[in-house]
């Protein structure tokens, strides 16, 4: 597949990965999406961008050395390497626990929430249009390659997508129901954020167990990453606790 390396826009079939390590975990998890790695002049004494000529060799990708594309591409970035890949489909697993952003827009939020989620052990990401572009480089960039290594899968209505995955439901609102603390989050769970700017509407309330996230009354609302990953904690703590605890 031979791509014209052009500054992205949503209506690709390619996207890119900006600085080395989102491309090493591009080449790490995705391999067989990588269409090819451009690679500075200035790059190639960086030991990770040699790890990446090792793994591209090895796995028989094209590497090409290429500071022009490098920096027409990621103007802001100052990347050494830049990976080309394919858009691909990740479908959501039935029985494990998801996370369900409503209405997402910011490319930045999104990329930084799939890190979070993963770094969380929940590796199932539910979009409800209109929703940013999880494949927009800024989102990649943000999550540090950290999509590469999730399942994901767009809907268009939050009812299609518990039609599929009728998993226990946690809408997160201010005005919920129940203290993040009570919630219980009984398995396999879905927790629900609504956008940046609105959260979600008030017919989420008679969806599952509403939770609010106590906090003072000095702000009006906790930024939404903020929010998913303190969600995130609450409801898997003890998940993680069981991995971390010594023998």
């Amino acid at each position: 597949m031979e791509v014209a390396l052009k500054t992205y826009k949503k209506e690709f079939g390619h996207s890119y990965t900006f600085g080395v390590f989102p491309t090493l975990e591009l080449l790490h998890a995705r391999s067989a999406e990588v269409l090819k790695v451009l690679i500075s002049d200035a790059g190639r004494k960086n030991r990770g961008v040699a790890k990446i000529e090792e793994l591209c060799a090895r796995r028989r990708i094209p590497v090409e050395v290429n500071d022009k594309a490098v920096d027409r591409l990621s103007p802001k970035e100052n990347a050494y390497a830049v990976g080309v890949f394919k858009k691909y489909t990740a479908s959501l697993a039935a029985n494990a626990n998801h996370l369900v952003l409503v209405n997402p827009g910011d490319m930045g939020n999104l990329g930084t929430i799939i890190r979070t989620m993963l770094g969380f052990g929940v590796t199932n990401l539910a979009l409800v249009r209109p929703a940013a572009d999880i494949f927009d480089p800024r989102a990649v960039r943000s999550s540090m390659g950290a999509l590469f290594s999730i399942a994901f899968h767009y809907f268009d209505s939050f009812e299609q997508y518990h039609d599929l995955f009728p998993n226990n439901l946690y809408p997160f609102m201010t005005n919920g129901k129940v203290t993040l603390s009570q919630a219980g989050f009984a398995r396999p769970f879905s927790l629900i954020f609504g956008n940046e700017s609105m959260g979600l509407p008030d017919d989420y309330l008679q969806l599952g167990t509403s939770v609010t996230i106590p906090q003072s009354n000095k702000v009006d609302s906790l930024n939404l990453t903020i929010a998913v990953g303190v969600a995130l904690y609450e409801a898997t703590k003890q998940d993680l606790d069981a991995v971390r605890k010594p023998e």
